[in-house]
């Protein structure tokens, strides 16, 4: 029986930050293992914390974390040191909390806490959203208790790391699951098209997306209704090529209710970050994936793959997008309802909407070993 916070049940720390795409996946989890009872805090930085405002934890800890540029032996260092200061407040932290298990969801923030527990004999576990095991999480692999990953694919793993690991594929967020299993519709009159930017490259996107759209001839351009996530500094420009094409269009910085935006859309462009793969899935969408070029070891390219294997979605390199070579990809597959319902099902294909749910199975057998 864990200690340290009021009321009783099981305690598991919950080790992520830097962007949604680890405190998304993070919280799924949160809110599925809550549901049965357990308790929880969520170990994060800075930036991880402007994601976490829904998430539900008890108690936050602020712990201190670096990362570095490969070949950089001064970030090295610092990064060291931050991540070394680090490890002590979890240490710290986690003689009051006395956690279960500490799961981490990769990235550099999440290092502290599973040195910390591995260094105090407890249970941990980490998991990879993408289909490329990232730095953090390659450090980490071979000292934690059990591994979980998003994709059938673990590029960059030891093959004993690969062999041992866990598929039960990315968390989505309750409402994103709770509209798995509505049908998808394809566009009659109005088409809809949903255009998620991410938090990194969002720039190519927001300028690129609308002067494609413009391309469109009048009469499909006529029947769209776009709602776009774009940088504030690139809202501006975006409007105003929407609005000269004379486009129905919802530009904001990002999109808070997604889970209503996506029951509706009937065509999703955006990034390949393994969240934005994995709701696609779920959710059963056809998309245009523009993988982010200076990803570290092409993680989203690769995630796109499990989305154009499937037939699900077709993908543009950064080095082959232009205006036109969109323009002419979104006029394709707007003027064939039939391919995009086609599209939709090959998505639904490959989803694991109960990812949450077999991840926390995964959390009570590790706790419970």
């Amino acid at each position: 029986m864990s200690a340290g916070l009021s009321g009783g049940g099981r305690l598991a720390v919950v080790a992520a930050g830097g962007t949604g795409g680890h405190l998304f996946p993070a919280q799924a989890l949160s809110e599925a293992l809550t549901a049965r009872g357990w308790r929880i805090v969520l170990a994060t930085d800075e930036r991880g914390a402007a994601y976490a405002g829904a998430f539900p934890a008890e108690e936050r800890i602020a712990l201190s974390a670096a990362t570095y540029k490969p070949g950089d032996p001064i970030g090295l260092a610092r990064a060291g040191l931050a991540i070394g200061r680090g490890v002590g407040q979890a240490m710290s932290a986690f003689g009051r909390l006395s956690p279960d298990i500490v799961v981490g969801f990769g990235g550099y923030p999440s290092v502290p806490s599973l040195l910390a527990a591995i260094a105090g004999g407890r249970r941990t576990m980490i998991h990879e959203q993408n289909a490329v095991m990232g730095r953090a999480n390659r450090m980490l692999a071979p000292m934690v208790t059990e591994v979980a990953c998003a994709f059938p694919t673990l590029q960059k793993a030891s093959p004993k790391v690969a062999a041992r690991a866990h598929v039960v594929g990315s968390p989505v967020r309750p409402e994103i699951r709770a509209i798995a299993d509505r049908p998808y519709a394809p566009p009659v009159d109005t088409v809809r098209i949903l255009i998620t930017g991410g938090s990194q490259g969002a720039r190519l996107l927001s300028e690129t997306t609308p002067r494609a759209i413009a391309r469109l001839p009048e009469a499909l351009r006529a029947r769209l209704d776009v709602q776009q996530q774009t940088r504030p500094e690139s809202a501006e420009i975006a409007r105003a090529v929407y609005q000269e094409a004379m486009v129905k269009a919802e530009i904001a910085p990002f999109f808070r209710d997604m889970a209503s935006r996506l029951s509706q859309a009937h065509l999703v462009i955006g990034r390949s970050g393994s969240s934005t793969v994995c709701e696609i899935a779920a959710v059963g969408l056809p998309a245009i994936l523009i993988p982010l070029k200076v990803a570290l070891d092409d993680d989203q390219g690769q995630n796109a793959r499990l989305l154009v294997d499937a037939g699900a979605a077709f993908m543009l390199r950064e080095d082959d997008l232009t205006v036109d070579s969109l323009a002419d990809l979104i006029q394709s597959l707007i003027s064939d309802p039939a391919r995009l319902a086609q599209m939709a099902q090959a998505a639904k294909s490959v989803a694991r909407p109960d990812a949450a749910d077999r991840l926390a199975d995964l959390v009570e057998a590790t706790a419970r070993a």
